[in-house]
């Protein structure tokens, strides 16, 4: 059993530098790696290209990066929370690339099973398709999309082991799982550290083989983007 874990953020990030392009989990602001982020916000790692389905809010999650100019180029799907986001794009700060959300899925999945392209119907007939190979399949125009290309993959699990298998909870399963393995290097930050052995072989999401390195975070925050709750009586 080849031991994954790392003592610290500091550890785990090792190696990131800038021009970098990073994969980050999550759905909005549920299943990010919150330790991860704060580090980078600290390291100061700059011109970094950024693959995450959203961009944070203003003041958290992949909004801290932006605060501090630290993101080249965004490539997202759901971007419509952030401010500062918009205030970069419309001016010319920022370089941003958008995906339909599927195909933002998939490009993370082909490239963590190694496949190098596929083609979808998502995009076809919209900007999204100019400039792309496109074919028809059963009648219907598809488009090809690329594998990403990422330096590392930084993920967040609800449990991990020292052998960096992972259990994923709620809605942070959407795009973390596809992520892990996605990038040459890939980063886990946990809730909870287990030792090897420890959980549920039927309950594990991601096997440890698609994990380099995995380190128990701190003080994970957990914001909610919109809270809507009904007036009490």
């Amino acid at each position: 059993m080849i031991n994954k874990k790392v003592n610290s953020v500091q550890d785990a990030l090792q190696g990131i530098e800038d021009n970098m392009t990073i994969m980050l989990g999550g759905f909005g602001l549920c299943g990010i790696p919150e330790n991860s982020i704060a580090e980078l916000v600290t390291k100061g790692t700059k011109n970094l290209t950024c693959i995450s389905n959203n961009a944070g809010v203003d003041d958290f999650g992949l909004g801290l990066l932006l605060q501090q100019k630290q993101i080249q180029k965004m490539i997202s799907s759901y971007v419509g929370e952030n401010a500062e986001f918009e205030r970069q794009m419309l001016s010319g700060e920022l370089d941003v690339e958008l995906i339909p959300q599927g195909t933002l899925a998939e490009r993370c999945r082909a490239a963590q099973a190694g496949i190098p392209a596929f083609f979808t119907p998502a995009g076809f007939g919209t900007e999204v398709a100019i400039g792309k190979e496109t074919r028809e399949f059963n009648g219907k125009m598809h488009v090809m999309e690329h594998a990403f290309k990422a330096d590392f993959s930084i993920v967040k699990a609800w449990k991990g082991d020292e052998a960096g298998n992972l259990i994923f909870k709620g809605t942070a399963r959407n795009f973390n799982p596809c992520m892990c393995g996605a990038g040459k290097i890939t980063i886990a930050e946990v809730e909870e550290l287990l030792p090897a052995g420890s959980l549920n072989p039927n309950e594990i999401h991601i096997p440890g083989i698609l994990i380099q390195r995995i380190f128990q975070g701190e003080k994970f925050e957990k914001r909610i983007e919109q809270r809507t709750t009904r007036k009490r009586a």
